[in-house]
């Protein structure tokens, strides 16, 4: 290879915002590599193994102990009523839009089938739909939220 060449792809490196570069002419081949100014290439070590601690399995009895480091939401703190859990892991949404009014609120009365809600899961909305009918008492979840399979999100009465 031609040292002109070398040389224009030194330029050409330095213009750039390639970190490297790796040019193939037939059995010939150049690598061009910069690293940034003011830093050094160091010489790899040989890896030390780490050292063995033994350490106590941490236990977690739910998904939702899991989420919250073991400080879920006790049932002393919900209203009596039914409890609409989560079906599915997703990102909780109380209305269909950001500038949509939400699918229900509390207070409100709602009847079996109806949605409460949507969680996205993949790039999918599924709708949260009430299992009975009664009056909305509280919503467990903010809209934006990220919850837990099994995760109570509604309590109707």
């Amino acid at each position: 290879m031609d040292l002109r060449k070398i040389k224009k792809l030194i330029d050409l490196l330095e213009e750039s915002n390639l970190a490297e570069i790796e040019i193939k002419e037939g059995e010939e081949s150049v690598r061009l590599a910069r690293t940034p100014k003011g830093t050094y290439a160091m010489a790899p070590q040989p890896m030390q193994p780490a050292p063995h601690v033994e350490r106590a399995p941490m236990p977690m009895h739910s998904p939702t102990e899991a989420a919250t480091g073991g400080h879920g939401m006790s049932h002393a703190d919900l209203p009596d009523g039914h409890l609409v859990r989560a079906p599915m892991v997703g990102t909780f949404y109380t209305s269909p839009a950001p500038d949509k009014p939400p699918f229900v609120t509390v207070g409100q009365a709602v009847k079996a089938g109806e949605t409460l809600a949507i969680i996205e899961a993949m790039k999918m909305f599924n709708p949260i739909e009430a299992d009975v009918s009664g009056t909305v008492l509280k919503v467990l979840a903010e809209s934006g939220q990220p919850i837990e399979f099994d995760q109570p999100l509604f309590v109707i009465g």
